[in-house]
C-alpha cells in the first residue's frame, strides 16, 4: 500500500511531534512542564457548558445540521461583529460557521488556489497556512518576518513574477507565533495592496480577544472596501476557552463566502447543533468571564518575561495573544535548545523553526498552565541557561 504523493510533501505536524516527545518524556517518569501547545488550561465559561448539556437533551438537535449552520447562530456572529467592530453584514451571505477555525483555514485553499498557483504565507506562522496550499497542489512562498519590522511582511518587497501568479495572502494578528500586534493602518495598507494585486486577504483573528496593557485588537474588515477582497476566520476555542469544541467561523466577501459554503456542502456536515447553541451563549451571554481570563493571562505573560528579564533574556511583554516569542540563548538553535530543555530539565517549548525557516533563533512559550507550575517552569528555565 502507498500512500498519495500529496502526503509525502507535508513535513510532520508540529505540536504532533511535541505530543510524541511528551508522551515519551513521560513514559521515562519525567515531571514534564509544557509551554509547547496553546491549549487554554482555563475552564469554559459555566453558562456554555450548561447551554451545551440543555441542548444536547434536546432530540432536535440530534439530527443533521444544516450545512451552513444555524441561522441564529450567524445572526449571533453578525451582532458580535456589529458590537465588537462596528462592521455591519449579512448572517446569510457573509458568515459561514466552521468545524473549528482550523478547518476552514486548511480547506479555504481548496476553493481558491489551483494547482501552480501561489498563497502568500507568514513566516514565521501557523503551519496550517502552508500545509493547506500544499495538499491544494498550490506553492507557498514565504513572506519572512523579522523582529526588525515588526514582525509584519514587507508587502512591497514580493517580486512582480510571484505576485502575477498569487491567488492568497495570509495574515495573522495578534500573531501565532511571534505575538506580534498590528493596528488598522496596518490592515489599511493590506487591503489596499490586495486590491490592487487581486488577491483574497484571509485573516486568521483567532486571537483579538486576548489583550493587554489597553491594546484593542482591529479587524481586517473594519476597512473600507475590505468586504471585497478579505475574509477573517475567528474561533470561540482561545476566546472562551473552547478548543475541544471545535466550532468557529469564516465572515467577509459574499462571493468567497458563497464559495467556501460550497466547498463545504461536500465536506461535512456541519457542527453539532447543540455545540452552536453554546456558542450563542457565550456570544451573547456575560463577557465577565472573558475579563478574568484576560487577567490571568496577563499575570502569567509578567511571570514569564520578569523570570526571563532576571536571566538576562530580555522580551518585549507582548499586547495579544497567549505567547511569549523568546530568542535562544547564544550558541543554542531553536531545535537544540527545546532539546536541551526536554532532556535536561523536563520542560517543553515550540522551537520558532517548526513555524518556518525565519522563525529559526526563538522558540515559543505558551502561557496556558498554571501559576505555581510556570513559576516552577521558569527555575528550571534558570538553571537551564545559567
Amino acid at each position: 500500500m502507498r500512500a498519495a504523493k500529496r502526503i509525502d510533501k507535508l513535513p510532520p505536524y508540529l505540536f504532533a511531534e511535541i505530543d510524541r516527545k511528551v508522551k515519551l518524556a513521560k513514559q521515562r517518569g519525567a515531571d514534564i512542564i509544557s509551554f509547547g501547545v496553546g491549549d487554554p488550561d482555563l475552564p469554559t465559561p459555566p453558562h456554555v457548558v450548561e447551554a451545551l448539556a440543555t441542548a444536547a437533551k434536546d432530540a432536535a438537535t440530534h439530527r443533521y445540521p444544516s450545512y451552513t449552520g444555524m441561522p441564529e447562530f450567524r445572526s449571533s456572529i453578525a451582532a458580535w461583529y456589529e458590537r465588537r467592530f462596528g462592521v455591519a453584514m449579512d448572517a446569510d451571505t457573509q458568515v459561514q460557521p466552521l468545524v473549528g477555525s482550523k478547518e476552514g483555514i486548511f480547506h479555504l485553499p481548496v476553493a481558491f488556489v489551483d494547482p501552480g498557483d501561489v498563497a502568500l504565507i507568514p513566516d514565521p506562522g501557523y503551519p496550517v497556512y502552508e500545509t493547506g496550499t500544499i495538499l491544494a497542489g498550490g506553492e507557498a512562498v514565504l513572506l519572512p518576518l523579522t523582529a526588525d519590522n515588526g514582525f509584519k511582511p514587507d508587502l512591497d518587497a514580493i517580486p512582480d513574477e510571484t505576485l502575477g501568479r498569487a491567488k492568497v495572502l495570509w495574515l495573522n494578528y495578534p500573531s501565532n507565533p511571534t505575538a506580534a500586534c498590528v493596528d488598522v493602518s496596518f490592515f489599511e495598507s493590506a487591503v489596499a495592496f490586495c486590491r490592487k494585486h487581486d488577491l483574497l486577504l484571509c485573516h486568521d483573528a483567532a486571537y483579538t480577544e486576548i489583550t493587554f496593557d489597553g491594546y484593542v485588537a482591529p479587524s481586517v474588515l473594519e476597512v473600507d472596501g475590505a468586504m471585497d477582497v478579505a475574509v477573517e476566520f475567528h474561533s470561540l476555542s482561545k476566546t472562551y476557552n473552547m478548543t475541544g469544541w471545535r466550532i468557529g467561523w469564516v465572515a467577509g466577501s459574499p462571493d468567497a463566502i458563497e464559495a467556501i459554503k460550497r466547498l463545504k456542502t461536500n465536506i461535512d456536515s456541519g457542527v453539532f447543533d447543540a455545540i452552536q447553541r453554546a456558542g450563542i451563549a457565550a456570544l451573547d451571554g456575560p463577557q465577565d468571564y472573558l475579563e478574568s481570563c484576560i487577567d490571568t493571562y496577563r499575570h502569567r505573560r509578567d511571570l514569564l518575561c520578569d523570570g526571563l528579564k532576571s536571566m538576562g533574556i530580555v522580551v518585549d511583554p507582548p499586547k495579544g495573544s497567549i505567547y511569549v516569542w523568546v530568542p535562544v540563548p547564544e550558541g543554542h538553535t531553536s531545535e537544540s535548545f527545546t532539546t536541551h530543555l526536554l532532556d535536561a530539565y523536563d520542560i517543553v517549548v515550540a522551537p520558532g523553526n517548526g513555524y518556518g525557516p525565519s522563525g529559526e533563533g526563538f522558540v515559543r512559550f505558551s502561557l496556558t498552565l498554571a501559576d505555581d507550575r510556570l513559576e516552577e517552569g521558569v527555575e528550571r528555565l534558570r538553571k537551564a541557561v545559567s
